[in-house]
């Protein structure tokens, strides 16, 4: 006889992995928009005509969207940064940083993880949860896909998402495990939990999930991958 808990754990899974492929769907045009431009002309200039593929991208789970390229690949900037953001009820509104290496303000993205496992990896990636102290102070989850022009990476497309978003859409799945039951990332942190004492962001020592994925993320009764992302749904714990 089939555990009930084991199938609203299978539930859990189904349903985190249709909010992430659908994230990641989101993006697709976003991402053909991108190579199309760098393979016509690589320059910042022109970056504008994705502009209506990235407002495009933005809506339900998405509260912001861009391009950002690798260095050196836009014949007019070392640098290249096309991100908007957008919420319901309100226009899209761009978001401009430093990027200038000279700037005390400068941002250095190629050091950031939801660019460098893209570009080291050559496949998509989910970041998170952190804060966003660059614009929102909201804890958020950013997707990533890397873009390739003339066979090289030249940077990524991108969608973030708001945590407390994506608890929303998940919460009510994840009470049906009972206590303890929480969404983690493959460094063991919490992205949502159903527990109060296992806040967003914080470590979960119980199990080893970062042992567990490295050597290669098999299910067992407590520990599952959502599909074809670095989140673990990890049930059965006292939290």
């Amino acid at each position: 006889m089939t555990d009930t808990r084991t199938l609203a754990g299978d539930e859990v899974v189904e349903h985190v992995s249709a909010l992430v492929e659908g994230v990641f769907d989101r993006l697709k045009p976003l991402l053909a928009a991108a190579e199309s431009v760098l393979a016509d002309t690589p320059a910042a200039s022109a970056l504008h005509r994705i502009r209506p593929a990235v407002t495009e991208a933005l809506g339900g789970l998405i509260v912001g969207a861009g391009f950002v390229s690798a260095p050196r690949v836009l014949a007019d900037s070392e640098f290249g940064f096309e991100w908007w953001t957008g919420s319901a009820g309100e226009p899209p509104s761009q978001l401009f940083i430093s990027l200038d290496p000279g700037s005390e303000n400068f941002l250095d993205y190629t050091r950031q993880s939801w660019f460098t496992v893209p570009r080291d990896s050559g496949r998509r990636h989910i970041n998170g949860p952190y804060v966003d102290y660059l614009c929102t102070d909201e804890y958020t989850l950013t997707f990533t896909i890397p873009v390739v022009s003339a066979g090289a990476f030249a940077g990524v497309v991108g969608a973030d998402v708001y945590v407390r978003e994506f608890e929303r859409a998940v919460r009510p799945r994840l009470r049906s495990l009972g206590r303890g039951a929480a969404l983690l990332n493959a460094q063991g942190r919490v992205i949502v939990s159903n527990s109060v004492r296992q806040a967003t962001g914080s470590l979960v020592r119980e199990v080893d999930v970062p042992a567990w994925w490295s050597s290669g993320a098999q299910p067992g009764p407590a520990l599952r991958r959502c599909g074809d992302s670095p989140i673990v749904l990890v049930s059965g714990n006292s939290g």
